[in-house]
């Protein structure tokens, strides 16, 4: 194994330690008792991200269940680094949290557009007022909520009856805010940080929950949790012998599209569908940078998502570069061969949970040999350059979809769906698809 690679093994180790983890949280625990102090949880709100909307609407009973301070930020966009192709990610953004909003009985409707970059700085400028204004919390919720809907109903009359800070002031606020949120190490809004870790939208609200509730802040243990994000079950039973295509869009990079590999299989399997291995080249071999901010939080949050799967995932050798292409020459030949998800999922264990060097002779070998993938099809497949321009037909594909980015999937023709938090809607498709119906 490389220098590079054990010395980059060691460091993810470090970063996503348990150990270490408890070790931080039991330290700012303390420092917070000693010292008196409210368990501060801060909010970033992006006034024209519709995340940062359903985060409003849960907020209050956060506040209501736990015994905590709320520190409310009003945030600026991300940078182009940060949320790359912003037309496609507003666009999914907007049609997710429509998704969203339903399954958690919140409101947002898509209006098909983002609303009027004028419109979101009078937004701006009311939720900066707001934010600053001498008042609870609470009200300052009442308040960001109003000027939300405002917004997202495009009421510009609306609008123009909230107290706004001038400009100049909300420049400056919105410009200290992202250097805070930065500082603290994100990059998005809809965002809550309390004492070192992050918790993107409502997705993650049960992790930050969970926190909680082990640091004896909730007021009544037996609550349920605000926000519960639906599982892969396979409790339904496939009746009309259908098998539907399930295309499965991933990057040997992707921290993420790891975690979901298993899920793919099992609903593969359950509902009987024919899986499509559909690979593509990371983004940053496309040329998009990814911030080191980023990175961390993306490999922290693959961490807590892995354990509550009961994958293994930390010891990681990054795959950037030769080492994903060389995988990806060898995952075209192992799907001929009707290997592709055992190599894939050998693959991504293999530099995300084992620490294997792909870009060595002997790692890769090691990689394929557990897949089922013999030596004289990973040399065939390192002499063979076709797996390209299939990638890149793929990733055309993805773009034509309205996404970008992995892991992504498609039932058959239905609509695509971007990220594995959002396995739960493939299998909905798959039940639709099969005409599955609950185990009696």
């Amino acid at each position: 194994m490389s220098a590079k690679a054990v010395i980059g093994g060691v460091i993810t180790s470090l970063i996503t330690s348990p150990r270490l983890r408890n070790g931080r949280r039991g330290l700012a625990g303390l420092k917070r008792k000693l010292r008196g102090a409210p368990a501060q949880v801060h909010y970033f709100h992006q006034t024209d991200d519709p995340y940062s909307h359903l985060m409003l609407q849960v907020l209050p009973t956060l506040l209501a269940n736990y015994q905590i301070e709320l520190v409310l930020h009003a945030a600026s966009i991300p940078t182009e680094a940060a949320a790359p192709d912003r037309v496609r990610l507003e666009a999914w953004s907007r049609r997710d949290a429509t998704v969203l909003a339903k399954q958690m009985g919140l409101r947002f409707v898509d209006p098909q557009k983002q609303p009027q970059s004028a419109l979101v700085a009078q937004a701006d400028q009311a939720l900066v007022a707001a934010f600053s204004a001498m008042v609870t919390s609470s009200e300052m919720l009442e308040s960001a909520m109003s000027i939300s809907d405002a917004l997202w109903r495009g009421d510009a009359a609306a609008m123009t009856a909230f107290p706004a800070a001038e400009p100049s002031v909300a420049a400056a606020a919105l410009e200290a805010n992202a250097v805070l949120r930065q500082k603290l190490g994100h990059y998005l809004g809809g965002t809550l940080y309390f004492e070192s870790e992050w918790y993107w939208g409502i997705d993650r609200l049960q992790y930050l929950e969970d926190r909680l509730r082990s640091a004896g802040l909730a007021r009544n243990a037996r609550l349920a949790l605000i926000a519960p994000v639906p599982r892969v079950t396979c409790a339904h039973q496939p009746t009309n012998g259908a098998h539907p295509d399930l295309h499965f869009f991933l990057s040997f990079r992707s921290p993420y599209t790891y975690i979901a590999v298993p899920r793919v299989i099992q609903l593969t399997k359950h509902y009987g569908a024919n899986l499509q291995l559909r690979f593509v080249l990371p983004m940053a071999m496309r040329g998009l940078p990814v911030p080191i901010e980023k990175r961390l939080y993306i490999t922290r949050d693959t961490k807590r998502e892995a354990e509550s799967l009961g994958l293994r995932f930390g010891r990681i050798a990054d795959p950037l570069g030769e080492p994903t292409e060389r995988g990806l020459a060898v995952l075209h030949h192992a799907i001929k061969a009707g290997r592709g998800p055992e190599f894939a999922l050998s693959f991504l264990q293999g530099v995300f949970a084992d620490g294997i060097d792909a870009g060595s002779n002997s790692g890769l070998q090691k990689i394929a040999e557990r897949a089922g993938v013999g030596a004289a099809m990973v040399e065939a497949a390192l002499a063979d350059s076709s797996w390209r321009e299939v990638a890149e037909a793929n990733r055309a594909e993805m773009f034509n979809e309205g996404l970008w980015g992995v892991p992504s999937f498609r039932v058959d023709q239905r609509p695509a769906h971007w990220g594995q938090d959002r396995m739960w809607l493939i299998e909905q498709d798959l039940i639709a698809a099969t005409a599955a119906v609950a185990r009696t």
